[in-house]
């Protein structure tokens, strides 16, 4: 069965809702995801499922609708397209925790950038459906402003980092 890794939108960061990683797991078990696994209280879980990408991706968003009200958003990715992510940084001078790679739904638009507003130095790379930001002075101070990142959700490379290699060992296992 394919391990997929999904990333949920504004979910205990003062977005959409408050959902412990202990429920997120119990949720995805209720809905029939096997060997279930979260990381880290911003909404990353990893597990198997022999329903495609489309299936899993709408029957998770409904599951989430249910227990919170509406939906939060999720982006799934596989650890090989995690993997490439990780290793395509455009970045590769910048502390892997001040780098965030935005994931999006879909492609970014071809004018993502073009209302990019950088006070801070900040460095931007649009990458098919992820944007790479590196933010010299830490995001929590950075006055950045990119309208194209609001349909996504971030992650630091760390984590980015992580996720692979928990899906990596969940695939030898």
């Amino acid at each position: 069965m394919p391990v997929y890794v999904a990333l949920l939108r504004a979910v205990n960061v003062g977005g959409t809702g408050m959902l412990p990683m202990a429920e997120l797991k119990a949720l995805c078990e209720e809905i029939g995801f096997a060997d279930v696994k979260t990381y880290i209280q911003s909404g990353n879980v990893l597990f198997r499922s022999d329903r495609n990408e489309a299936t899993v991706q709408k029957d998770l968003e409904e599951a989430l609708a249910r227990k919170i009200g509406k939906s939060p958003g999720v982006v799934l990715r596989s650890r090989q397209e995690l993997e490439a992510i990780a290793e395509g940084s455009p970045f590769p001078h910048a502390k892997p925790n001040y780098l965030l790679v935005n994931f999006l739904p879909d492609p970014a638009p071809a004018d993502a950038l073009d209302r990019l507003v950088a006070p801070g130095g900040e460095e931007v790379h649009v990458a098919g459906k992820e944007i790479y930001v590196h933010y010299p002075d830490g995001s929590g101070r950075s006055k950045l402003k990119l309208p194209a990142l609001k349909t996504g959700t971030s992650r630091n490379l760390n984590t980015v980092r992580k996720l692979v290699e928990m899906a990596r060992e969940m695939e030898a296992s």
